[in-house]
């Protein structure tokens, strides 16, 4: 075994049979709890994702899209849950405009992560549907302490999206972003987590949620229907594969932005990165020059 770690790091060894990783330690907890109710690794990976539409609002969220690769011991499966755009955009609603908005219901799809959770679970999953929403629904309700990044993830949202009412309303309830180590509670959050694991996911794609959230938007000049609701759903999709030196990288292929990664990693191969120091100035340049390129080619396809 090597031991000369080619980068810095200060992370003591821990050795377990079971590994759940997030970026925050609630979602990753709920998730080793989920295995220790003798919930499987996409049982876990499902109680981590769903709390942290709770407890980093700012990077995750219910109306978000979600992708899945899976190994299950025989076969690889992918499946691409991101959301179709609503009926209603047409090229005439756009007419005249230099670029999409980033903001508002004119950049919103129809959200996809919720039918991937119901998807995942049914196929894979050994807990009841249920119960990889009682984490999320628990801290929304009785509410979560907020470490320093999400808050500054927070603050950060505030600047953009503060002009919307909703958003005030539901993200900013004291005026402004809560501090580290602040409580904070969403209870209408869990009001519709407890929706959506009653019907599995059924209330938001054809049920009372549909019909709120299709109004919301109506009354915003949005085009997201109750139709464009009903009409979403997952695909099941075959990954697509780039070897790189010994190993296969698998990613969903396009829509996806997955395909820059495996442009960047052909890159890479070709202008030999493995022969140089990693931490380098040439070794960074040559990473930061790849993904640059990829990630355009990949735009210029219409991916991502």
């Amino acid at each position: 075994m090597n031991w000369d770690f080619p980068y810095a790091s200060r992370r003591a060894p821990v050795l377990a049979r079971n590994v759940v990783a997030t970026s925050q330690p609630l979602a990753a907890q709920a998730g080793l709890d989920a295995m220790r109710r003798g919930g499987n690794a996409v049982d876990a990976a499902l109680t981590a994702a769903i709390t942290l539409t709770v407890v980093e609002p700012s990077m995750n969220g219910v109306g978000s899209d979600a992708f899945a690769i899976i190994w299950d011991g025989e076969a690889i499966s992918g499946v691409n849950g991101s959301g179709r755009s609503p009926a209603g955009w047409t090229p005439e609603r756009f007419a005249g405009l230099a670029e999409m908005p980033m903001h508002g219901w004119d950049a919103v799809t129809v959200p996809g992560c919720v039918s991937v959770w119901v998807a995942l679970s049914d196929r894979f999953g050994r807990l009841p549907f249920a119960d990889l929403l009682e984490a999320a629904i628990g801290y929304a309700r009785d509410g979560f302490h907020v470490g320093h990044k999400t808050a500054a993830g927070w603050r950060h949202a505030a600047e953009t999206l503060g002009e919307f009412p909703a958003f005030r309303e539901h993200f900013l309830p004291s005026g402004k972003a809560p501090a580290p180590g602040e409580k904070f509670r969403r209870r209408d959050l869990a009001d519709t987590l407890t929706r959506i694991a009653e019907t599995k996911g059924e209330a938001l794609y054809r049920g009372e949620l549909a019909a709120r959230i299709a109004a919301a938007a109506a009354a915003e000049g949005g085009a997201m229907t109750e139709a464009d609701l009903a009409a979403h759903q997952c695909d099941w999709v075959d990954p697509i594969a780039q070897p790189y030196r010994d190993v296969e990288l698998l990613e969903i292929p396009p829509n996806g932005q997955g395909l820059a990664a495996q442009i960047a990693l052909a890159i890479l191969e070709h202008q030999g990165a493995a022969s140089l120091e990693p931490g380098s100035a040439d070794w960074t340049h040559l990473q930061v020059e790849a993904m640059k390129i990829a990630i355009r080619a990949a735009f210029e396809q219409g991916f991502g």
